[in-house]
């Protein structure tokens, strides 16, 4: 059994730049190469879906990351929140002066 061959993207996109041309066929283009037919098709399919983000601003990009970073924020939030509501609830038990200085050192070393 043969391992599978890696294609580097510069590679995969000289192919799918030259079957994006016309000049020669999917067949000729896969014999000179070395690869499956299909897989030229599948590289110049996938050129030509990207293409789109070529040529884009960039602003895309930039709102997908920070959904992301929202997205990752969210949960350390909600840990946050019930830190403090549980060293809050600590807190409110400890009564009078000397209990209260016991408590914060208590929490905060």
């Amino acid at each position: 059994m043969t391992k599978r061959r890696k294609f580097t993207p510069e590679s995969k996109a000289k192919v799918a730049l030259e079957a994006l041309r016309g000049d020669r066929t999917v067949q000729e283009i896969a014999a000179r190469y070395k690869v499956h037919p299909n897989q030229v098709s599948t590289w110049k399919h996938q050129a030509m879906d990207g293409l789109g983000e070529v040529f884009s601003n960039g602003a895309e990009a930039a709102r997908r990351d920070v959904g992301s970073e929202i997205h990752d924020l969210h949960p350390k939030i909600g840990q946050l929140t019930v830190e403090r509501d549980f060293l809050a609830k600590g807190f409110k038990r400890c009564v009078g002066w000397n209990a209260r200085r016991w408590c914060v050192a208590t929490f905060l070393a």
